[in-house]
């Protein structure tokens, strides 16, 4: 595997190996940041917290043939005592509820938006879904980075699959009666 090296050699020090694997993961960690936490401004936090993380912590990785799943595993920690903090915030500042936003809407071709309904989904539901089917992570990587097992993580995606297709079908069949 070609990030190896550069994972050798960032393990040595070389500050533009590191760069350059976090250039190679860099969409896909926001894109999971942002999966979890909504908000830019939080997962630019994250971002940043997991890569000081990894950059101090890389040299005790053992196998680089994890580096992916172990990065991923530091910022899911990253962005959920995030939303920790952010609960304990929220609390005490007793900050009014934003109004709903429908997330349904139709792009010209008809096509239903699929990220706004995996947006909707529950948090355990909508990672399993993103380390699935966009950061293409296995069944076995998906439970390890998670911490659960792998009936786990199918069950999950299974849930998911099954309340993606409930929310799209009646909003393609409503778009396709409103023609």
């Amino acid at each position: 595997m070609e990030n190896e090296l550069d994972i050798k050699k960032a393990q040595k020090g070389d500050h533009e190996a590191f760069t350059r694997l976090f250039r190679q993961l860099e969409s896909q960690l926001y894109r999971l940041a942002k999966t979890i936490l909504l908000k830019d401004e939080d997962c630019a936090d994250a971002l940043q917290e997991t890569t000081l993380k990894v950059y101090k912590g890389l040299a005790n990785l053992k196998q680089p043939k994890f580096f992916k799943t172990w990065v991923i595993r530091i910022l899911i920690n990253e962005c959920n005592q995030l939303l920790r903090m952010r609960e304990r915030t929220i609390a005490v500042a007793e900050i009014p509820e934003e109004p709903v936003v429908s997330y349904v809407h139709f792009e010209d071709s008809g096509n239903v938006d699929l990220q706004s309904f995996i947006n909707q989904l529950d948090e355990s539901l909508r990672l399993a879904i993103v380390l699935f089917y966009y950061d293409d992570l296995s069944i076995k990587q998906i439970a390890d980075v998670l911490d659960i097992s792998e009936g786990a993580v199918r069950a999950r995606l299974h849930r998911a699959r099954r309340l993606l297709s409930k929310q799209i079908h009646p909003v393609r069949e409503e778009g396709l009666a409103n023609e």
